[in-house]
């Protein structure tokens, strides 16, 4: 890719009074919705193939869809809340789930689940994408990386802890029990939301059209810079999101494990990242994004390289897969906020639109890998890490290419 062009100035009569951080808990919070009703359904899908009688691969549209739901909210939600404001955007986000959770937990047929899946999809990014705008209106750049660091390492508790409990409320109750808890924890969510969330974007930024702010995402993607970091989150991203598409067949119909079993395994992945997380949160500031990316995709890789050696020498057991992706989740969380933390850093005037942008491409391509998997798993799981390494290397790749943009 040749040389960025120049990038349009930023408006320099923009007020320079910072914005009030808010608590880290409602940045956490507000976050956290996605991965847990993305995560928490993850060991039910066996049991909604039964209780619907259809295909593995319906049931998969309802994390497929979710996935592509949130992919296209962001490069809306992002622009809006740069015209708008993130307060009213979140909250309306945070009432959509609940929408969206409350029809899945009434759907009679699996047509109507998947529609309340992508419901609850476009709610629940609202969280994900205004959080990263918030943390950069009120930080610069490294210290923006680190608490990006802290806020994914209190959100990942949620995939930690969501398959688990999920596995357990679908064996003791059924499936639908998972999204009673989830729509009790959203109302929560937004009630806490309401009372503590100020309004973080400056008074006159971003003030234009909508067509203006779509117009961003151009503005974006003739930055070298900015492309190397997104290019570089989607695929690391879709490296978890390939793994999430195919572990549940690979557990269940491959090694005959349960759904409980499944949940509790999922959460040595999640373990790791939280402690990526708070390395990149602990470290960030000192080091820069540039090698925490290095480093964290570095142990990604290695991670995964492992689990596909271990599993051509034969060894086909839950632990053979998960200790080395404990591995991965570790450098996961390294590397994703420092991505993310540039991503969004290009053009802070343009925050909103640039964790949109950023976000569509690492959810909107994990959703394609999900699909990928089931149409490639069948009677073995190599496919699953060949495709998983295949992704792995192209992140350092990337990583190693907005090094090389940042000189």
């Amino acid at each position: 890719m040749t040389a960025s062009p120049p990038l349009p100035p930023v408006d320099p009569s923009e007020p320079a009074a910072k914005p009030v951080a808010p608590p880290i808990i409602v940045l956490i919070a507000v976050s956290a919705l996605n991965p847990l009703a993305l995560n928490m359904l993850v060991p039910s899908m066996p049991g909604l193939e039964r209780a619907f009688a259809t295909s593995y691969a319906t049931v998969q549209l309802s994390l497929s869809l979710y996935l592509v739901a949130v992919a296209l909210a962001q490069l809306i939600l992002g622009p809006l809340s740069d015209r708008h404001g993130r307060r009213p955007v979140m909250l309306a986000g945070m009432a959509l789930f609940l929408v969206g959770t409350a029809a899945c937990l009434l759907a009679p047929t699996i047509e109507a689940f998947i529609l309340g899946r992508v419901v609850q999809g476009v709610g629940s990014c609202a969280g994900l994408v205004l959080s990263r705008a918030i943390v950069r209106d009120v930080y610069e750049r490294d210290r923006a990386a680190s608490m990006i660091g802290f806020v994914t390492m209190g959100m990942a508790v949620a995939p930690t802890l969501g398959p688990a409990i999920g596995g357990a409320l679908d064996e003791q109750f059924g499936w639908r029990a998972p999204f009673a808890l989830l729509f009790a924890v959203g109302a929560a969510v937004l009630a806490g939301t309401w009372a503590t969330l100020n309004e973080t974007r400056r008074p006159g930024q971003s003030e234009g059209g909508l067509a203006s702010h779509l117009g961003a995402f151009a503005v974006l993607a003739r930055s070298r810079d900015f492309v190397a970091f997104a290019v570089s989150s989607m695929l690391v991203s879709g490296v978890f999101f390939a793994f999430l598409g195919g572990i549940p067949y690979v557990m269940q119909k491959l090694l005959g494990a349960g759904a409980r079993e499944t949940g509790l395994y999922l959460m040595w992945l999640a373990a790791g990242y939280i402690l990526g997380n708070f390395l990149s949160g602990r470290y960030a500031s000192r080091f820069g994004v540039i090698r925490m990316m290095a480093v964290g995709n570095l142990i990604g890789l290695a991670a995964v390289a492992a689990a596909l050696l271990l599993h051509l020498a034969g060894y086909h057991h839950p632990v053979a897969i998960f200790a080395p992706m404990t591995w991965l989740g570790i450098g996961n969380g390294i590397a994703l906020p420092s991505t993310i933390a540039g991503a969004v850093s290009i053009r802070p005037d343009l925050a909103g639109a640039a964790s949109g942008l950023t976000g569509t491409l690492q959810i909107g391509f994990g959703a394609l890998v999900t699909v990928l998997m089931g149409a490639l798993l069948g009677d073995s799981a190599l496919p699953l890490f060949l495709t998983m390494a295949t992704l792995a290397a192209g992140g350092l790749a990337s990583g190693l290419a907005a090094r090389a943009a940042a000189r």
